[in-house]
């Protein structure tokens, strides 16, 4: 009996007097199955022991025209060693500071295979702005709770693509993994594994997670393929940059107010013996807060006094020294909470972006902002990620994670080089005698890393 495959809701079955290595005897169907991600393998293997098959698996591919078009931008020296060094296996993932025109790396490859192409986004606004890129190869199809197209280039969301991993599975030979850091979590994997694309494309700026999913990307997608650091293109690409840390003293009555919620948290942690090692030790506290009411209750106190480091009076008068000494520049200012946006904003005059503002509002205030009729804009962690933001030579971190890649996409906000643009600064601000100091030694210290690469 020849061999025959077929897709099946995220699988791939193997009928037939063979046994792949990967695959597992499934019972009900008298056949072998495994994931659908290791179609490229199945045939690779099939291909090396000789042994003839039938080709299903493909039958539902989406045709896709060669994409013989003429882009009005010439890719850079280093975009284009990135598309002929992924090209090489056709997969792996390319890290590149935000700035450095990762999609414009994604729409040379695209052109380069002209195959039926999926394009996974973590949010609609990025997906907007896929759909604007992509158009240059004509009409480009949307996959996301709105809208259900399916054209030879679809992009959607992690969202719907996990919930519509069985449908989307056999359709694109190219996918395309965007701020590709997501992907490894417990939901979004699945995407990968159900889908038989056999070329995978991983793009991000810092692929390293807290929780070390990242050691499953080479897997689900290839590693790591093409490298460059900031430091790297810094001058000819980017603009030369300064990390400048502001320590700032909370007052005394802010100072009181930490100490006593954070002796809450400190006294529970020093009662249950617990030590942190890891980002695990945390979430394991998190984890007993749904039923130890101690628990909840040391949490609740620790998010309090984060409150008081994060939004002390102090950083709010230093920010407006730093306001006044780079008057007539484009600043962001970045904050972790909705609440210091707004009162940023009613306090400065300064346009607000947060996760409530609409579409239309965002587009508006960016607009404005790239015109130079706003000066400055806030936001929490909604411009953090791949947002197309309009170039300017300031930033200001107000509070934030302990997430190196959230201080790399942020630097990554202001580095894009302009005319007169002779560096780019970014201020931290830091609540001395705080939790404050540690998360940002935390987050600096991917970014040494990053550069040392």
């Amino acid at each position: 009996m020849k061999v025959k495959l077929y897709y099946d809701k995220g699988t791939v079955v193997i009928k037939g007097n063979v046994h792949v290595p990967f695959a597992r005897w499934d019972e009900r169907i008298t056949a072998y199955r495994t994931l659908a991600y290791r179609y490229r393998d199945i045939v690779e293997f099939l291909k090396q022991e000789g042994v003839e098959f039938e080709d299903h698996v493909l039958d539902n591919i989406i045709p896709s025209p060669v994409y013989d078009v003429e882009f009005d931008f010439e890719l850079r020296e280093y975009q284009k060693e990135a598309v002929e060094k992924w090209m090489r296996s056709k997969r792996g993932v390319i890290v590149l500071p935000t700035g450095a025109g990762k999609t414009i790396i994604a729409l040379g490859i695209i052109k380069r295979l002209s195959v039926s192409t999926l394009v996974v986004v973590p949010t609609l606004a990025l997906l907007e702005q896929w759909k604007e890129r992509l158009s240059v190869f004509g009409d480009v199809g949307e996959f996301s709770g709105r809208k259900k197209e399916l054209k030879p280039i679809t992009v959607t969301t992690y969202d719907s693509a996990y919930i519509n991993a069985e449908i989307l599975g056999d359709k694109f030979l190219l996918i395309v993994f965007d701020e590709c850091h997501h992907l490894p979590s417990e939901a979004y994997r699945n995407i990968a594994q159900m889908s038989i694309a056999p070329y995978r494309l991983g793009l991000t700026a810092f692929p390293e997670r807290a929780d070390e999913l990242h050691e499953l990307l080479p897997d689900l997608i290839g590693g790591i393929v093409y490298q460059k650091t900031p430091n790297e293109l810094v001058g000819k690409y980017l603009a030369p940059y300064e990390v400048v840390g502001i320590r700032i003293p909370l007052t005394k009555e802010e100072k009181e107010q930490y100490k006593r919620y954070y002796e809450v948290f400190k006294l529970y942690i020093e009662k249950k013996g617990i030590t942190f090692k890891s980002l695990e030790d945390f979430q394991r506290i998190v984890m007993r807060s749904g039923s130890d009411e101690e628990a909840f209750k040391a949490l609740r106190a620790l998010e309090q006094a984060r409150r008081i480091a994060f939004s002390s009076k102090r950083k709010l008068e230093k920010l407006r020294e730093i306001l006044e000494r780079h008057k007539g520049e484009k600043i962001i200012i970045f904050t972790r909470h909705n609440e210091l946006v707004y009162e940023i904003s009613r306090k400065f005059l300064i346009p607000a972006i947060t996760h409530k503002t609409d579409k239309a509002e965002r587009s508006e205030i960016l607009k404005k902002f790239r015109e130079g009729i706003y000066k400055a804009i806030v936001s929490s962690q909604v411009l953090d990620e791949g947002i197309d933001v309009p170039d300017a030579s300031v930033g200001v971190i107000i509070s934030g994670t302990g997430s190196s890649r959230e201080l790399v996409q942020r630097l990554g906000r202001i580095l894009r080089p302009a005319p007169g643009k002779e560096k780019a600064i970014l201020y931290e601000f830091i609540s001395t005698g705080t939790s404050e100091v540690r998360v940002a030694r935390r987050r600096k210290s991917g970014l040494k890393q990053l550069n040392k690469v």
